[in-house]
């Protein structure tokens, strides 16, 4: 393997072991991966038909149908008719769902400010130079 290569491994690793870490503290809610991803997906993006939430998703309708279902059943998502194609269902996220994500979000940035709050101002201005050009890389 080249450095480069090294590198790119070492990273992903890294970054595996970071979000495990980060989920850890803010919790799923009780839900799967796939109902989280989509779940986080209305949040981000504003309502989505359950056929343009399975793309982004990159799954079949039917298996995100499903998907819905479930966070239909825990009063996370509200679905209606999509007003300009009634075959179509819209999903929007409730306040309780919006509440969660919050609360979820504000652990996990505790958390990792406590974990910064541990290191050196010198390895906080590496993490902040790093931040810029992992933005850059991901971006």
């Amino acid at each position: 393997m080249t450095e480069t290569a090294d590198l790119a491994q070492s990273l992903r690793e890294m970054f595996g072991r970071a979000q495990r870490a980060l989920r850890e503290q803010g919790g799923r809610l009780g839900l799967t991966a796939s109902q989280s991803e989509a779940l986080g997906c209305v949040a981000r993006e504003g309502p989505l038909s359950i056929g343009a939430l399975a793309k982004r998703q990159h799954v079949r309708s039917q298996s995100m149908g499903a998907t819905v279902g479930v966070l239909l059943e825990r009063g996370l998502v509200a679905v209606t008719p999509d007003p300009d194609d009634g075959r179509q269902k819209v999903v929007t996220v409730t306040d309780e769902a919006r509440a969660l994500i919050t609360e979820g979000r504000s652990a996990r940035t505790d958390w990792l400010t406590k974990q910064l709050q541990g290191l050196s101002p010198a390895e906080v201005r590496t993490l902040a130079e790093a931040h810029t050009i992992l933005d850059r890389l991901f971006s």
